[in-house]
């Protein structure tokens, strides 16, 4: 079952992490949210997300991931165009609870 993530990293070192993100990018249909922050369309779940995704990470490194399954959520900041692909996505999942 298609569900929608929610990934936050934080990378205690500078270091080439194209790696990490292409791996991001290959799970689903992503937006990439903030500069750390990416939602992403996957059928894994979150442990098989941090299991794949903490392969391409430095033991030090902190890496959260969490499923959105309610509309209840709120933001600021990003244009209209970004929060039309969550909700279109929430809408082809059918995720409608409150």
């Amino acid at each position: 079952m298609r569900k929608i993530y929610y990934i936050s990293y934080d990378l205690i070192r500078e270091k080439d992490y194209s790696a990490l993100i292409d791996a991001i990018k290959k799970i689903g249909p992503w937006w990439h949210q903030t500069r750390s922050g990416w939602m992403v369309v996957s059928d894994s779940t979150s442990v098989q997300l941090r299991n794949h995704l903490k392969t391409f990470m430095d033991n030090d490194d902190k890496l959260f991931i969490v499923r959105i399954s309610s509309q209840d959520w709120a933001g600021t900041g990003f244009t209209s165009a970004e929060y039309q692909w969550l909700k279109d996505r929430m809408s082809e999942l059918n995720i409608t609870s409150f």
